[in-house]
């Protein structure tokens, strides 16, 4: 009895560290990454990804691809977000009644539109020239990249925390990835992003991921301690 609790804490602590490890490992790379690109941008270099990236996404054009990739594209639009993440929440707080659940999700999506908006009047950058889909504002970061590592980032920080089964876990969590990472294809394909436009994206949406939720666990951990009230004793009384 007494091994079976400590293998089962063992496994647990080992789990925990390299969660731990993977998300500082993130947030660095992100961190760096970001801060990298967008200081060629700021210099108004040309990164030499760009190019090359659209040069290759040129390669697999054609009819066929052009229809797969507005579809993919569609799944990081306002419209299909917006009812989305409205579900999850609802999913949250009426199924699963975990409201600190439901507090994530408005919590990561309106956060991560206002940051996208906020990088995109600071760098300024202009899109592309002739994109294949009619498209208006700035370019740097994507906002689509953004949104979609950021809400597909917040469903697979769910389904690591509360899908039991590790086989159907990690298939989710592989095809939500590579799902991002189409997602983030789909805006170099459709000539409405450059390359590191996307990656600045993805870059900001895992960070807002990182930081909102980091900064949501502590206030429910904080909140879900019990306050021991102070009992005063009352005075003996006189005989």
């Amino acid at each position: 009895m007494i091994r079976s609790f400590y293998k089962r804490m063992m496994a647990s602590t080992a789990l925990f560290t390299v969660e731990l490890l993977f998300v500082w490992l993130l947030f660095l790379v992100c961190i760096v990454g970001f801060l990298y690109l967008g200081s060629e941008v700021v210099q108004g270099d040309t990164v030499g990804m760009d190019e090359a990236a659209f040069d290759f996404a040129a390669s697999l054009g054609n009819p066929v691809m052009d229809g797969f990739i507005k579809f993919i594209t569609f799944f990081a639009s306002r419209q299909f977000l917006t009812p989305a993440a409205l579900a999850l929440i609802a999913y949250y707080l009426f199924v699963r009644k975990h409201r600190w659940n439901s507090l994530k999700v408005p919590v990561v999506a309106l956060g991560s539109i206002s940051l996208n908006l906020i990088l995109k009047y600071f760098f300024g950058r202009e899109r592309p020239m002739a994109p294949l889909v009619e498209t208006s504002g700035l370019s740097f970061p994507s906002g689509h990249s953004m949104m979609a590592a950021s809400f597909y980032g917040l469903l697979i920080y769910l389904v690591w925390h509360n899908v039991k089964n590790v086989h159907l876990r990690n298939t989710l969590i592989v095809l939500l990835s590579i799902f991002v990472l189409l997602i983030g294809f789909s805006r170099v394909y459709l000539r409405v992003h450059y390359a590191s436009d996307v990656l600045a994206g993805f870059a900001a949406g895992f960070l807002w991921v990182i930081v909102g939720i980091s900064t949501l666990r502590r206030i429910e951990r904080f909140s879900g301690k019990e306050i021991t009230p102070i009992v005063l004793e009352e005075p003996a009384e006189k005989e």
